[in-house]
């Protein structure tokens, strides 16, 4: 089962708590207490493995091998420069480009399903310029692939067929998975989606003029009063105007309705209207702000609105996954 926040049929924090419980459980019994002893504190991800994790490119042959995660929940940045790297991603430790939650589920899903396995990446990280030069060439990318967040990843599983790898994802209700009936799979951390190459919509002009904008929170987990950075995902047409008022709303309340918290992000120098204007995707990795300090524990979203109306097919607003607001 899933580990989502409680809202529209997912799943409360009780039986997240449950079902951690028995994954941790499963996992022992495929071996897991043999892997390197990296982390026992609760992560701050709803997927999640055991902070170890074995990589290598075959683009540059660059590994990695070893602990990501410490055992008080804390992060290795040389670990994650490291992981950067094998990726093909550039390291920024104040504004890392490769997505921890990325780095998190594909140890999951190697914890899941070959404990201590190879995991090869066939293709990490993507430059905006060049995942469009790949797309002028006839490659088989998306105009909003994932892959120019550090949000995606084509994989290998050593000894794992790649659509068990799909089947698994698919059956997780989580991320997306993209399987092409060759030794790769496609798996990414954003909204919860699934094809193969029949199926992929690239081409169709699907994403054109930000159609399928989103914006998404850098962890699933939070302390009242913490630090909380937003990236907007899958912009096709610039310049995007962001209004500096985003909303808090409780998981179970639908958008617009009473109750949600104003929070304040940091969108830059705002014009007249209250609106900061963004120019391309770097521009968008990294909105800070704070949840209020007196915010009751529950799940939560984030949602965030435009200005200006330059591109027709772009909704008015958009909200994050639901993230869980726990109590230290």
């Amino acid at each position: 089962m899933p580990f989502f926040c409680c809202a529209d049929g997912s799943l409360p924090v009780s039986r997240i708590l449950k079902n951690r419980a028995r994954s941790l459980f499963l996992l022992i019994i495929m071996g897991f207490m043999a892997a390197p002893a990296c982390a026992t504190e609760p992560t701050r991800f709803f997927h999640s493995g055991d902070g170890a994790i074995q990589l290598v490119s075959e683009k540059n042959s660059k590994r990695f091998s070893g602990c990501y995660r410490q055992a008080d929940g804390q992060y290795d940045a040389d670990a994650l420069k490291a992981i950067a790297g094998v990726f093909g991603a550039p390291h920024d430790p104040a504004r890392p480009v490769l997505s921890l939650r990325l780095i998190e589920f594909l140890d999951f899903l190697q914890d899941r399903l070959k404990p201590g396995a190879l995991l090869t990446i066939t293709s990490g990280y993507r430059a905006p310029q060049y995942n469009a030069n790949l797309r002028k060439r006839g490659a088989l990318a998306a105009k909003a692939s994932l892959h120019q967040y550090g949000m995606a990843a084509d994989i290998v599983i050593q000894g794992v067929d790649s659509k068990r790898v799909w089947e698994t994802i698919r059956g997780l209700g989580f991320g997306g998975a993209g399987y092409y009936h060759g030794r790769t799979v496609h798996v990414d951390v954003g909204p919860a989606r699934f094809w193969d190459e029949k199926t992929s919509g690239v081409g169709s002009g699907l994403s054109d003029d930000n159609k399928l904008i989103g914006v998404v929170t850098d962890y699933d987990a939070y302390r009242p009063g913490g630090l909380v950075r937003l990236r907007f995902i899958r912009m096709t047409a610039f310049p995007i105007g962001v209004r500096a008022a985003f909303w808090l709303v409780p998981a179970e309340q639908p958008d617009g309705a009473d109750g949600a918290i104003p929070i304040k992000v940091d969108v830059g120098p705002t014009d007249a209207a209250g609106c900061g204007q963004f120019s391309d995707i770097d521009q968008m990795a990294a909105l800070d702000g704070r949840l209020p300090a007196d915010i009751r524990p529950g799940c939560y979203r984030i949602r965030a609105a435009f200005c200006d109306g330059l591109w027709d097919k772009m909704p008015e607003s958009v909200s994050t996954p639901e993230f869980e607001i726990r109590m230290p």
